[in-house]
């Protein structure tokens, strides 16, 4: 199956984007026995035999070669990046959810991490990790006081509303290996082309995994492109990654965050086997996020 990646930006005499309605026909959700593969959540119960829910990604993958109209499931591991200098990223929380690393999520307040709902079960906190499976001085754990997913968070096809809250039993020790990352002040989209950094842990390729964090590179892609892709896109959700380096996608741990600019700006929430990737939009939930955590 061959596709025009060029054409989106060319547009036609008729003032329409060239192609559009054939990259809509050629993305669009399977159905029927076509149906996107799917799995069972984090802390959630087994499939569902009328209408299976998408697993979300623990972490996202690397596409290798472009898919089949109809061959866009939902997976559970990253292929590629790179490990992260030690402690760059302080703000990151590596989530053991029901006994198993299987999630990640950021600090937002001194007792408060940020991560996706689908990431939902019973969670314990580790901050100031670079490797999680070595008790390093640097590491705090916690454990979660209070659960805050978003109240209209749920899944059709894949997940609405993906965003989490968690208060921990008490405040963290700020220093150079943990830290807060800042939220967006407005509302407004990410714009396109933003360069952004998604970190997580998880699989450096589809069979090895790594107890050290890494790090890819990704960009910001405009809602009218992405909804080329993904036409279930909500205004709680942005896309990152790029349809012209398929064999070079940005991934990171579910729950994790896509950070542009210094701000966390998405969370990880899912993906299919070609870019672009959907975050959570952390812009939209503001006003949520603001009520819950008493700002």
């Amino acid at each position: 199956m061959q596709i025009c990646v060029d054409c989106l930006d060319q547009p036609s005499s008729d003032g329409f984007l060239a192609s559009e309605f054939h990259w809509a026909e050629a993305i669009k959700p399977a159905t029927g026995q076509q149906e996107a593969e799917v799995g069972t959540e984090p802390g959630r119960g087994p499939r569902n035999s009328e209408m299976e829910r998408p697993q979300c990604l623990l972490l996202l993958f690397s596409l290798l070669s472009y898919p089949s109209a109809h061959a866009g499931a939902l997976r559970s591991q990253i292929v590629g990046g790179q490990e992260a200098k030690p402690h760059s990223r302080p703000y990151m929380a590596a989530l053991k959810v029901s006994d198993r690393f299987n999630c990640g999520g950021f600090l937002v307040a001194p007792d408060w991490v940020m991560t996706a709902a689908h990431c939902m079960g019973d969670i314990s906190v580790i901050l100031g990790a670079h490797n999680y499976h070595i008790p390093e001085a640097s590491q705090q754990m916690f454990a979660v006081e209070s659960y805050h997913p978003h109240p209209e968070y749920g899944e059709r096809y894949v997940p609405y509303n993906d965003i989490l809250l968690l208060k921990l039993s008490h405040k963290a020790n700020l220093n150079k290996y943990v830290q807060v990352i800042p939220l967006p002040k407005s509302s407004s989209d990410i714009p396109a082309d933003t360069k952004c950094i998604v970190s997580g842990w998880g699989y450096i390729d589809q069979e090895v995994a790594t107890d050290k964090l890494f790090e890819i590179n990704t960009t910001a892609m405009s809602r009218r492109k992405c909804l080329l892709f993904h036409p279930e896109l909500s205004d709680g959700m942005v896309c990152a990654g790029s349809y012209h380096k398929l064999s070079d996608v940005n991934y990171g741990d579910s729950g994790g965050p896509l950070v542009c600019n210094g701000v966390a700006q998405g969370i990880v929430s899912y993906g299919f086997q070609f870019p672009p990737s959907v975050y959570t939009r952390i812009a939209h939930y503001l006003p949520w996020i603001r009520k819950t955590m008493g700002q």
